[in-house]
């Protein structure tokens, strides 16, 4: 969770759909996207909430046109070709 977080802060796509899930990965379409939105906030920091073995709870704080906003979910990791990677938010 915690690399996936610091791809989200330095936009580094590629690593956020290596990190994904195969069944789930974003479309290079929504890729693209992503990359815009993530380069447009100011990431402030990541709080995780709660684990267990295949969650991870967390929040994430940014700032987004002078607002600050928070994402909280519960996501949901499998393991795949022997990496953890994400799967969906539950």
């Amino acid at each position: 969770m915690r690399s996936r977080y610091s791809a989200f802060v330095l936009a580094n796509t590629d690593y956020l759909q290596e990190s994904h899930h195969s069944s789930t990965r974003p479309s290079k379409l929504e890729k693209r996207e992503i990359f815009s939105w993530t380069k447009s906030v100011e990431w402030i920091k990541l709080a995780i909430l709660q684990t267990t073995e295949n969650t991870v709870e967390f929040k994430a704080y940014f700032q987004e046109n002078g607002i600050l906003n928070y994402i909280h979910e519960n996501s949901l990791f499998e393991k795949e070709n022997g990496h953890w990677v994400y799967k969906s938010a539950l």
